[in-house]
C-alpha cells in the first residue's frame, strides 16, 4: 500500500495572513511541517499544495516538493484532492500546513489502520482533554466515538453533556471527570478514491452549522475511524499562537 502526505498551505489566512512563511529559528512554519512529515517512514512522498507563488518558491528553496493548485478552492480537502487526482497512491494523508509541532508518530498512527483493518475509508486523531479551559473553548473541537472507535459526532461544544452532576464542570476539574472528553486533532488520512468522492460532495447542514468540514462525511453516512494518541499539537491561527510557538521552541 502506497501512502503520501499532502500539506495544504495558503497565504491568505483571515486571522494571520502569510503564516506559512513566518519564521522560527531560521525556518518557516511550512518547512517545519514538511520536515516533520519527512520523518514518517510509512510516507513515500510529501507534497505541499498551495495556490501562492511565494509559498511555492519557499518550498522549492529548502528542497521540498510543491504543487501549485487552483486559487478557487474553499477548503484544504478540495486543494489536496486536486493534487491527489494525478497521483498513484492508495492512501493520502492531509497534514495541516499550520501545525509545525505535529508528531511523526501521530501521523504514523493515523496511517496504520489502513494496513490493519479492511474497508477503512478515513481516519483522524484524538487526544484527551486536559483542562476545563480546553473543554469549554469553542476553538477546541471535541469528538465522541462508538465502542469500535468510529466517530459519532464532532462539536465545538463540550460533549458528552452531563445530565446528572452537570454543575460539576463549573468548579475546578480533575483528571477523573475529564476521562471521557477528547480533543480532535485535525489530521486526516483517506483512501485516495474516497478523498476524491468527498471533494465532490456538497457542504451539509451540520458542517455549515458547526463550521466543521468532517461532519460532511458523517452526514453522508460514511465512517471516520478515530485513533487516540498521547500527542497534542499547536495550530498557528493567531499571532498569540505564533508567539507561543516561539516560546516552546526557545526563541
Amino acid at each position: 500500500m502506497k501512502v503520501c502526505a499532502i500539506i495544504p498551505a495558503r497565504y491568505a489566512s483571515t486571522r494571520l495572513p502569510g503564516k506559512p512563511l513566518l519564521k522560527v529559528k531560521g525556518k518557516t512554519i511550512i518547512q517545519l511541517v514538511y520536515e516533520q512529515c519527512k520523518k514518517v517512514s510509512l510516507l513515500e512522498r510529501v507534497i505541499v499544495a498551495t495556490d501562492d507563488e511565494r509559498i511555492f518558491k519557499e518550498v522549492e528553496s529548502f528542497g521540498g516538493d510543491c504543487v501549485l493548485t487552483s486559487p478557487s478552492h474553499t477548503s484544504g480537502t478540495d486543494r489536496i484532492a486536486e493534487v491527489a487526482q494525478n497521483l498513484d497512491f492508495d492512501v493520502v494523508v492531509n497534514v495541516q500546513g499550520d501545525e509545525p509541532l505535529i508528531s511523526p508518530d501521530a501521523i504514523e498512527s493515523a496511517i496504520k489502520p489502513f494496513f490493519e483493518k479492511e474497508n477503512m475509508l478515513m481516519t483522524t486523531l484524538k487526544t484527551g482533554i486536559k483542562s476545563k479551559e480546553e473543554l469549554f473553548n469553542p476553538n477546541v473541537v471535541k469528538v465522541v466515538c462508538d465502542r469500535e472507535g468510529f466517530a459519532l459526532y464532532f462539536s465545538r461544544l463540550p460533549l458528552p453533556y452531563r445530565k446528572h452532576k452537570e454543575m460539576a464542570l463549573l468548579y475546578p476539574v480533575n483528571r477523573d471527570n475529564l476521562n471521557h472528553y477528547f480533543k480532535h486533532i485535525g489530521l486526516y488520512a483517506y483512501k485516495r478514491d474516497f478523498l476524491l468522492k468527498l471533494s465532490e460532495m456538497k457542504p451539509t447542514f451540520l458542517e455549515k452549522t458547526e463550521g466543521l468540514e468532517q461532519l460532511r462525511v458523517l452526514e453522508n453516512g460514511y465512517r471516520i475511524f478515530v485513533v487516540e494518541t498521547e500527542f497534542d499539537t499547536l495550530g498557528i491561527d493567531t499571532m498569540d499562537d505564533f508567539l507561543k510557538l516561539k516560546k516552546i521552541m526557545g526563541e
